[in-house]
C-alpha cells in the first residue's frame, strides 16, 4: 500500500488522541478545584472554586492572544520572546504528507488545545498556595499576566526551541516549566501575602487549620490523578505508529507506578513522623510522585518510576513541615508538591535517560526558577502597590466567600471560628 494513503488515518489517529489527552488535562482543573475546596475552611470555599474556574477561562484567552505566539513562534535558540498573536494555520493533509517524517501529523488547533490547558495547569497551583487571604481579583490580575506572559517565556526557552533547549535541558511534560514554574509563582505572592491569621504563635508555634471537606480533597487527587495520563501520554504527541503507542503505554504505566510509589512512600513517612496516617500529606504524597515523573516518563522502567514518585513522596512531607517552620504558610502544600517534587524531577531525569546531562538539567532549574520568582515578585508588587493583596483581617475572619462571592458554598453549615 502507497504510505501515503495512510496519512488521513495517522493524521486523525493522532489529532483525536491528542483532542483526548488535552480533554483530561482540562479535567484536572476540575481536580484543582475540589482538592483546593477540600482543604480550606468552609468559610472560603465558593471563592477558592471561583478562583479555579475563572484561571482557566483567563488562561484560555490569554494564551490565545499572546502566550501561544510567545513559546511557539519567537526565535530558535533565543532568549527574548517575539510578541504577536497567533494560533497557526491548520495543517492540511496534502501539507503534511509534502513535510515527510518529520511533519506533524496532528491538527494545529489540537496542538493549541493542549498547550492552553497546560498554561492553565501552571496558573492552577498559584490559587492553592494563596486561598484564605488574597483578594479575587489581585490573583485574576496576576493570573492574565503568569498566563500571557511569564509561563510561556520559560516555555519558549525549552518547547518552544529556546536557550535551554539548545543546551539539551529536558523536561518531556512539564515538572520544571509547569509544575516549578507555578509553585515559583506562588513562593513569590506567598512572602508578599503573608500567613493567615492564627496559623503561627507569637512564640513560634504552628497552629494546624484543617480543611473542610476531606472527601472532596480525596476525589479532587482521583482527578488529578487520572487526569495526568493525558498530562504525560499527550506529550508523545502521537501514537500512530508502533514506536509510539508502545512509548504511550510505558509513559501510561510509569505515571500510574510513580504516583503509588509516592503515595505509599507518604504513608510511610507521616506514620513514622506523626504516630498517625495522615490523609493530607497521603494525598500529597500521591501528587508529587506524579510531578517528579512527569519531566521524564518515559526512559525509567517501571519499578524505577515507583521510585522516582517514592523519594518525591518522601520530599514532599519533610517540605511540607519545612515551609511552617519557615512560616510559609501554603494551605494545600501546593509549593511542596510542585516545587520541591518538581525541582527532584527534572535533577534525577540524567538517572534513566542516558540523553541528560545534570548540568543542563541544573541550568533549567536556575533559570526557570529565577526568571519565574523575579517576574512573579515584580507583578505581585505592583498589584500590591496598586489594589493590595490581602483582605482585612475583619474580612478573613469572617470568610472570603461574603466578602468576594456574596454567598456561601455551605450556608447552613458555615463554621465562621
Amino acid at each position: 500500500m502507497d504510505s501515503t494513503a495512510l496519512i488521513p488515518v495517522q493524521y486523525g489517529l493522532d489529532t483525536f488522541y491528542f483532542v483526548i489527552c488535552g480533554a483530561l488535562v482540562m479535567w484536572m482543573a476540575a481536580g484543582f478545584a475540589m482538592l483546593e475546596s477540600g482543604l480550606v475552611r468552609a468559610k472560603n470555599t465558593a471563592e477558592i472554586l471561583t478562583k479555579n474556574i475563572v484561571l482557566y477561562s483567563v488562561a484560555s484567552i490569554m494564551y490565545l492572544l499572546i502566550g501561544y505566539y510567545i513559546m511557539y513562534s519567537s526565535p530558535e535558540g533565543g532568549i527574548l520572546p517575539s510578541l504577536g498573536f497567533l494560533i497557526g494555520d491548520e495543517h492540511a493533509v496534502d501539507v503534511v504528507a509534502a513535510g515527510g517524517e518529520d511533519a506533524p501529523y496532528y491538527s494545529a488547533r489540537a496542538d493549541f488545545f493542549f498547550q492552553i490547558v497546560f498554561a492553565a495547569t501552571c496558573m492552577s497551583v498559584v490559587s492553592g498556595a494563596v486561598a484564605e487571604r488574597m483578594k479575587l481579583w489581585a490573583f485574576i490580575a496576576f493570573a492574565v499576566v503568569m498566563t500571557g506572559f511569564i509561563y510561556p517565556v520559560q516555555g519558549f526557552w525549552k518547547w518552544g526551541g529556546g536557550f535551554l533547549d539548545a543546551a539539551g535541558f529536558l523536561d518531556f511534560a512539564g515538572s520544571g516549566i509547569v509544575h516549578m514554574a507555578g509553585a515559583t509563582a506562588a513562593l513569590a505572592g506567598v512572602l508578599l501575602l503573608g500567613a493567615r491569621k492564627g496559623k503561627y504563635g507569637p512564640n513560634g508555634q504552628i497552629n494546624a487549620i484543617p480543611g473542610a471537606n476531606m472527601p472532596l480533597a480525596t476525589l479532587g487527587t482521583f482527578i488529578l490523578w487520572m487526569g495526568w495520563f493525558g498530562f504525560n501520554g499527550g506529550s508523545q504527541l502521537r501514537m500512530s505508529t508502533i514506536e509510539d503507542a508502545n512509548a504511550v503505554a510505558q509513559v501510561f504505566t510509569n505515571t500510574n507506578m510513580a504516583a503509588a510509589g509516592g503515595l505509599v512512600a507518604a504513608l510511610i513517612t507521616s506514620r513514622l513522623l506523626f504516630g498517625k496516617s495522615d490523609l493530607t500529606m497521603i494525598l500529597n504524597g500521591a501528587l508529587a510522585g506524579l510531578v517528579a515523573i512527569t519531566a521524564e516518563p518515559l526512559t525509567p522502567t517501571a519499578l524505577q518510576a515507583v521510585l522516582i514518585g517514592g523519594v518525591g513522596g518522601v520530599l514532599v512531607v519533610f517540605s511540607i513541615l519545612g515551609m511552617d517552620k519557615l512560616k510559609l504558610d501554603d494551605p494545600v502544600g501546593a509549593i511542596s508538591v510542585h516545587g520541591v517534587a518538581g525541582i527532584w524531577g527534572v535533577l534525577i531525569v540524567p538517572a534513566t535517560n542516558a540523553d541528560a546531562s545534570f548540568a543542563a538539567q541544573l541550568l533549567g532549574v536556575a533559570c526557570i526558577f529565577a526568571w519565574v520568582f523575579i517576574a512573579s515578585l515584580i507583578v505581585w508588587s505592583i498589584i500590591k502597590a496598586v489594589m493590595g493583596l490581602r483582605v482585612s483581617a475583619e474580612e478573613e475572619y469572617e470568610g472570603v466567600d461574603i466578602v468576594e462571592c456574596g454567598l456561601e458554598a455551605y450556608p447552613e453549615f458555615t463554621n465562621k471560628k
